[in-house]
Order: structure tokens, then sequence, then C-alpha cells
């Protein structure tokens, strides 16, 4: 059984966690079915919150003529975990993502930090756009709760939660300016995030693409494990072809993609 451990991390790994290995769904079947748009056995986050669709059961054939239902005619998503898209779908690029879970993290408070709410939002955008985190959308801050440092009043880092699942919540969109790196902010705000995530007797976990070496080096260090990698796919359903609409943003991995047929948030 996964536990808190007075003091930090959490107890035995958590091999056997169902809601972790189809996150998404999870969160929006769960503690964001309010910012979920769902028809069956599929569901996806509002325009301008978070890039993602999902599906009850990936292998299961009917959740993803739910999702089709749902989405539309030649609508382009993303969708993790995949391992294979059905007859009709078309894969337009896909990644690999890591999966870490808290199992020895520190988390403590950090006194610097300031809560950050929609007035942040074009500080916050403006932020991502130089660091590149991952996705992160005009409502993405609505997820959860973000913090951030500012120096003389500017924003430099932050970080904070995106999917909420039962007994789960992900630390997402740490970023640090360039300038302000090599500091300490980006852990700094993961243990302050982290601390709050456990007051609500919530365990934190993080995705990160899993070329992302050096994330993954830092995320261990402090106290996360590895716990999985999945295939991140962008699709786009079946109908109407061309450029269809769109629910996803372009990060450097979707351009990289596209040069090789193949997340931060992502893979994150």
């Amino acid at each position: 059984m996964h536990r808190h451990v007075p003091g930090g991390g959490a107890g035995p790994f958590p091999h056997d966690a169902p809601a972790l290995d189809n996150a998404v769904w999870a969160a929006l079947d769960g503690p964001h079915a309010h910012l979920a748009q769902r028809f069956g056995r599929a569901a996806r986050y509002r325009p301008e919150i978070y890039a993602f669709a999902a599906v009850a059961d990936p292998a299961d054939p009917s959740a993803w003529d739910d999702l089709h239902t749902l989405v539309g005619p030649g609508t382009t998503v993303r969708v993790k975990p995949v391992e294979r898209v059905p007859d009709g779908w078309e894969a337009l690029g896909d990644g690999e993502g890591v999966q870490l879970v808290d199992t020895a993290l520190r988390a403590e408070p950090a006194p610097e930090a300031v809560r950050l709410g929609p007035g942040d939002v074009p500080e916050i955008l403006d932020l991502v756009a130089r660091t590149r985190p991952g996705p992160f959308l005009r409502r993405t801050v609505e997820m959860g709760t973000y913090l951030g440092i500012r120096h003389h009043g500017r924003l430099v880092a932050m970080a904070g939660e995106r999917l909420r699942l039962p007994g789960w919540t992900e630390i997402s969109a740490v970023c640090t300016d360039s300038a302000y790196r090599g500091r300490g902010l980006a852990t700094r705000l993961v243990r302050a995030v982290a601390a709050g995530i456990r007051e609500r007797g919530d365990t934190p976990f993080l995705h990160a693409a899993a070329d992302n070496t050096s994330a993954i080096r830092l995320y261990e260090s402090i106290g996360f494990t590895l716990r999985r990698r999945s295939r991140i796919v962008q699709v786009r359903s079946p109908g109407t072809t061309g450029a269809g609409r769109a629910l996803s943003v372009m990060t450097r991995t979707d351009r990289r993609s596209q040069a090789r047929p193949a997340a931060s948030d992502a893979g994150r």
C-alpha cells in the first residue's frame, strides 16, 4: 500500500496504481471532471486549459468511437498512453515520455514563493515562451496551484499542479529564466508545490520527455523514482482530411516529431 512517511517521501513503490497508468483519464473522470468535455468513455480538457484527450481504455475500439464523436471529424488531438492507434485514425507524430513518482522527496514551503493566478497569466506565458517547459495555455492555471518566484517584481521561475487524480497530483510547468538558473529555484518550487499536495493527502508525481535526461536526473536526485515509460501520440480523427481543427500546442518536441514521424507536459 502506498503511504506517506513522516519527514518526506512516500512509502513502498506504487507498482500497482491503475490511475497512474491512465492519468489523463483518471483526472478527467475524477477531480478534474469540472474541466472536462465528455462523451461516453472519452473525455478531453476544455479548450485553452490543456491540450490532451483521453479514453477510458486505449485498447477498446468503442472508447475511440466515443472520442471521435466528442471531437468530431478531422480533429487533431494528443492522447497518452497509446500503444496502437485504431484503424481510421491518422498518427501525425509520437514521442516517449516518462513518469516519476515521489518516493523520497523532502517537501517544504518556500517563503519567497508567491501564488500565481489568472492575473499573472501574461507573465506566465512569457516565461513559458522563453523556457519551454511544455504545453501551457491561457487557462492552464485553473488546473491547480501555481507558485512563482519574482526578482525585482519580474517572474523568473515557477512550478505548479496539472493533472489531479484520486490520491495523486502532477507537478508540472517547472521552469526558470536562463539568467537565474543554478540557484536552486526550481528545486525549491517543486518542494513547495509538493508540500501543498501532501497537505491534502495526495502524492506528487510528474512527467518528462524521455530524452530530457537532465530534468530526469534532477528529479531523481531530489527524491522522485522512475515508474514507467509511455507513448504519447498526436492523432487526427477519421473524417475530413487536411489541417482540421487542432486541439494541441506546438512544442519543440512536436516540431522534432514532424521531422521524424513520431513529450515536456509532455511527452508531458
